[in-house]
């Protein structure tokens, strides 16, 4: 049985007293992996193993690069609205093939911090993150990637180059299986609300001030829908995140960071994730719109490599926008 497939079970076997404490739930907490209505189809030109319920699978037969034919590309963009997530194993890929394939998506970001917060940088469009002795991994926080930018990424393509001999697995939550599960009430407390969202309260902690002064006139707060639909499917997912994400406008500071609390403790829930364990040669990529993800950092002082490539979004669209 999959997770489309599950029977709806009864609101009173999973929700406690929610006027003490919305997720005090218990039991099964099942969503649906597709959008209301939406019928699972078959791969004919990709093989796709499921690696969690809702959220991430593991794609076969092809190699990544430029050179992918129409009907490939076309049911890996249904696979990535589908899982959010996709893993490739066994990708002995260059640089140059990891930019090909991922400028297939759209235009190719280029990240204004990571030069000032991780030296060595040597392509604009291509961020190496080097983890080791000299420069401890700091991405153990649930996060979507840039929500700090008018138009947040839409994706990233990330291919291990280094690994450690255990450690530095990649965790990733579906934010609309937490949605859909949240109590009712709650849903239809925040489907309205805005928030914001700033890089100071993270890269401007850890860039030399005079750096922080030219690029701030340039990249001011944002604001962005607390519950965000994606367009391909009509999917409600959650917008927020705690390394970003300021305050919920419209509302008291105590309501503000009540409903934040809620929803970071939601999204952390097992039932949504799925765990990667890199290999060598393993690339993952990801819908930054539709999933947070977590970078564990239990591998110091071991020496951890990974390239990532993220891909231009667009502007968040909220319910009735």
């Amino acid at each position: 049985m999959t997770a489309t497939d599950a029977p709806a079970v009864p609101t009173s076997t999973i929700y406690g007293d929610s006027t003490t404490d919305p997720l005090l739930m218990y039991g099964p907490i099942v969503a649906d992996r597709l959008p209301g209505g939406t019928e699972p189809r078959p791969y004919e030109h990709i093989t796709v193993v499921p690696a969690g319920t809702t959220i991430g699978a593991e794609v076969s037969g092809l190699r990544l690069g430029a050179d992918l034919n129409d009907a490939t590309l076309a049911e890996l963009r249904r696979a990535l609205l589908e899982w959010k997530v996709l893993f490739f194993r066994d990708q002995h890929i260059s640089r140059a093939d990891h930019r090909a394939f991922a400028a297939l998506w759209g235009e190719l970001e280029q990240h204004p911090f990571f030069k000032y917060t991780q030296p060595g940088q040597t392509d604009v469009d291509v961020t190496t993150l080097a983890k080791g002795m000299a420069s401890a991994g700091v991405e153990n926080s649930w996060h979507n990637d840039v929500t700090w930018s008018a138009t947040p990424s839409f994706g990233a393509v990330l291919r291990a180059v280094e690994l450690p001999a255990s450690g530095g697995d990649t965790l990733w939550t579906d934010t609309a299986a937490a949605y859909d599960t949240l109590p009712a009430a709650f849903r239809e407390r925040i489907d309205g609300l805005v928030a914001e969202h700033d890089w100071m309260q993270a890269f401007g902690t850890s860039m030399p001030s005079e750096a922080v002064e030219i690029l701030r006139p340039h990249l001011p707060a944002v604001q962005h829908p607390l519950v965000r639909v994606i367009p391909e499917t009509g999917r409600r997912v959650l917008f927020a995140c705690q390394v970003f994400t300021t305050r919920v406008l419209g509302v008291p500071q105590e309501e503000s960071d009540e409903i934040l609390s809620v929803i970071y403790r939601h999204v952390q829930r097992p039932e949504f994730q799925v765990r990667l364990r890199w290999r060598p040669d393993t690339v993952a990529m990801w819908d930054n719109r539709t999933c947070q993800h977590y970078a564990a950092s239990d591998y110091f002082p071991q020496k951890r490599v990974m390239d990532r490539i993220s891909i231009v979004g667009d502007v968040p669209v909220g319910i009735g926008d």
